[in-house]
């Protein structure tokens, strides 16, 4: 089975940044996403790159603040997220979606915290 780390979460002023990672991603065909639950809420769609294509696709409450990449020497799929809100805090998983057109995901990690604060 697929096995996927995140990292890189933690504690953060509004307008700040934060850089997550998933490791685990290498010699895999799927197609990357990541994911944020807040809490009390259902989980959300946040970002997503094709793993051939590389095209990118972002919810609209994000777009323009975060940007989802890869570094294949590092077998490792990032999110950069700056302009924190605190309407962004929660804990943000990656995953492995069917396509780019899909808005959830067949594998998690385990997710790491965000926490954005005023």
């Amino acid at each position: 089975q697929v096995q996927l780390v995140e990292s890189g979460g933690g504690l953060v002023q509004a307008g700040g940044s934060l850089r997550l990672s998933c490791a685990g991603v290498g010699h895999t065909l799927y197609t990357m996403g990541w994911f944020r639950q807040a809490p009390g809420k259902e989980r959300e769609f946040v970002a997503v790159m094709a793993w051939i294509s590389g095209s990118t696709y972002y919810s609209d409450s994000v777009k323009g603040r975060f940007t989802i990449s890869r570094d294949n020497a590092k077998n490792t799929v990032y999110l950069q997220m700056n302009s924190l809100k605190p309407e962004d805090t929660g804990v943000y998983y990656c995953g492995t979606l069917a396509n780019v057109n899909a808005r959830t995901a067949d594998y998690w990690g385990k997710g790491t915290l965000v926490t954005v604060s005023s």
